[in-house]
Formats: structure tokens, sequence, C-alpha cells
């Protein structure tokens, strides 16, 4: 299944007294890139959390963010002081003495100042690791999910595009059968006109019409343009990833296309070629968006 580069995905877990809330965001990009924001805490964890991810997604600018409550005693603690409290205490002893201030000071008084208490992340780093994974896992989902539903919305759009291709293709196919026949008779009306004269060196009109013939050819063109088609309907039936292999096949119609307009002298196939054009760069446009 095609996916969209675009996409959103979160999730909610929460394990005595411990949350976790992912969520998980890409836009396009021509590698894959992957940034993640969380606690401090976290870090340790990251590399786990690069690799599920790039599990999942091949291509794509991807931001995670990771938001942790911790309300039980896994994962954290409080550290007091000591050094610094008695430091403090020290310090407003001896400002009492030199400045004849009453000395009064209690332990809420200590407590309130400030680096007293350390809030330290510790304990079982295990049981914090499985739990943020499984909450990733589930953030990844509904992430992957959006992704698909896009990319079966792009899908459905790049399939009635290439009908249409296909539709002009077909059409040029039918101007350029009848174009040989055409010069000939403009060719003899044109050659009858400037030598006045009824008779016409058939050799000499055989010859022009074998160069012009050679000249505008698009032959070879709408062959290898069909197969470029075949292979873009064979990409639509393939998963993800394949966003690449589009964007290479777009520029090769896109250069054939280029080819038959320079080539066809003919003003019917210069308007099929100015639709497929247009049609193409919608495609190319549509492509970048795919994983």
């Amino acid at each position: 299944m095609i996916r969209s580069m675009t996409g959103f995905g979160r999730s909610e877990y929460e394990k005595d007294g411990r949350h976790y809330g992912i969520e998980i965001k890409s836009v396009n990009h021509k590698y894959q890139d992957i940034s993640i924001r969380s606690p401090k805490f976290f870090n340790r964890f990251e590399d786990g959390m690069r690799k599920k991810i790039a599990e999942c997604i091949v291509r794509g600018k991807i931001d995670v963010f990771v938001n942790f409550e911790n309300y039980s005693n896994e994962g954290s603690s409080i550290h007091f002081n000591v050094g610094l409290a008695k430091e403090y205490i020290k310090e407003l002893e001896e400002l009492a003495r030199e400045t004849g201030i009453p000395y009064e000071i209690s332990m809420m008084d200590i407590a309130k100042m400030p680096e007293i208490f350390n809030l330290k992340e510790e304990g079982d780093e295990s049981i914090i690791a499985n739990e943020l994974m499984t909450a990733l896992a589930e953030a990844l989902q509904n992430f992957v999910t959006m992704r698909e539903t896009e990319g079966q919305k792009l899908m459905e759009d790049l399939q009635k595009r290439i009908v249409l291709i296909e539709k002009y293709v077909s059409e040029i196919e039918t101007y350029a059968g009848t174009l040989v026949e055409e010069y000939r008779q403009k060719l003899e009306i044109r050659v009858k006109e400037l030598m006045k004269s009824q008779v016409v060196d058939e050799n000499r009109l055989a010859q022009e019409i074998v160069i012009f013939s050679d000249k505008s050819s698009i032959e070879e063109e709408l062959t290898r343009l069909k197969s470029h088609i075949s292979q873009f309907h064979h990409f639509l039936a393939e998963s993800s990833p394949i966003g690449k292999k589009f964007d290479f096949l777009i520029q090769e119609m896109n250069r054939e296309v280029n080819t038959i307009g320079s080539k066809a002298n003919c003003l019917e196939i210069t308007k099929r070629v100015i639709e497929l054009k247009t049609e193409i760069e919608n495609i190319r446009e549509q492509v970048q968006n795919i994983e």
C-alpha cells in the first residue's frame, strides 16, 4: 500500500502512576530525518526509540514529542543537599552576629532555600523503557494508519491522472499515423504551385517524404512512454517505499513527452503534448508526498 509522507499519530499510556504522552508528526523529506524531544531522563532511551521508528518509517522528516508525568516512586527520588544546607545555616549565623539581628530559623525555612532539594531520575530503567516502548508502539500504529489513509487518497488521484495520460497518448498515436501521408499531399501541392506544372518528380518527392518521416517519427518515444505507463501501474500495486521510484519514472516520462513535442509537426499532437505535460507535472507534485 502506498503511504503518504505526511501524517500524525499520538498515544496516552498510564501505569502505576506513570503517565506517558507521545505525539508523532511528519512532513515531506528526501531522506529519513528523526527528531525526538523528550525529558532529559529519557535521553538514554533515544537510540531504542529511533530504531523502532526507523523500522516503520523509511522517508520523511519525523518529529516525536514525549511527555512524562511520574506520580510513583519508580524512576525518581528526592535528595536533600545536606552540605549546602549547612553552608546556608553557617552564613546566616555569621550574618546574625555581625548585624545583631535575632537568629531564628526553622527546617521549613531551610527547605525553601534554592537548590536544597534535587529531584533525581533513577530506579529500574527497564520498567520505564518497556512502558515507554509500549506507548511509542501505539503512537506509531496510529501514525502509520494515517499515512496509509492519506496514501490511499494519493493513489486514487494518481490512477485518475494516469488514465488521462493513456488517453492522450492513444490520441497522439492516431494523429501520428496520418502525419506522413498528410505531409506528402501538402508537399505535392506546394511543389506543383511553385513549378507551375502538374508534373512532379516522384523520386525527389519520395526522398523528401523519407527525410520528413525520419525527422518526425515518434514511434520510439511512444513505445517508451507506453512502457513507462505500464511501469507506473505496476508501482501503484507495490507497497511503500516507492516514492523515489515514482520520482525517477516521472522524469523519464517527461523526457519522452518533450521529445514528442519537439518532433511532431502537428497542431493536434502539440495540444495533447501540452495536456500530457500538465498531467505529468501534477503527478510530480503528488509523488513528492509519497514515502
